[in-house]
């Protein structure tokens, strides 16, 4: 995605023609009536369409992931090949690292996991380290992660009924 970003502000200005540029950053299901008619216009513009071919990379990209094992790993290996001979360079430089990834690509894929939740825990420091701003001590911040972070369920007492 952040590849295609680059490509899409490289390229937008020349392919623009009143349409809306970040319609190439939605999904195709995703797009107005409006974005589906630009973006039609964007195949025969821009060097060698460009642009269009980095948004199809990016979406097969994308579907592969949702598929079997199997056809994912043939998948995969034909889009570096696309990807690596697109001479698009802000899609190049991803493809190989694709490349070198692939084994690991695939036992994702295998196994069905995914790093969210990882990206919500360190999200949910980075946040606690906004809240901590002024503190005078590493240690008070310490503590305020691991009791937000710590799965720890602290309920304050009731007053009875």
């Amino acid at each position: 995605m952040l590849a295609l970003w680059k490509v899409r502000k490289r390229l937008w200005d020349q392919a623009r023609r009143g349409g809306d540029g970040y319609a190439v950053l939605k999904n195709p299901g995703d797009l107005t009536d409006r974005q589906s008619e630009a973006f039609g216009n964007l195949r025969n513009t821009g060097p060698k369409g460009q642009l269009y071919r980095s948004w199809q990379l990016k979406e097969l990209l994308r579907t592969l992931l949702k598929h079997p094992l199997e056809q994912a790993r043939g998948e995969l290996r034909h889009w570096v090949f696309r990807a690596s001979h697109s001479r698009i360079p802000e899609i190049v430089e991803p493809a190989k690292k694709i490349r070198r990834r692939r084994p690991d690509i695939l036992r994702t894929i295998q196994l069905g996991y995914s790093n969210a939740r990882l990206e919500a825990f360190n999200n949910r420091i980075k946040v606690t380290i906004r809240m901590a701003y002024g503190f005078h001590h590493v240690d008070n911040l310490i503590a305020l992660v691991m009791l937000r972070c710590g799965g720890l369920d602290i309920r304050l007492p009731q007053p009875r009924t």
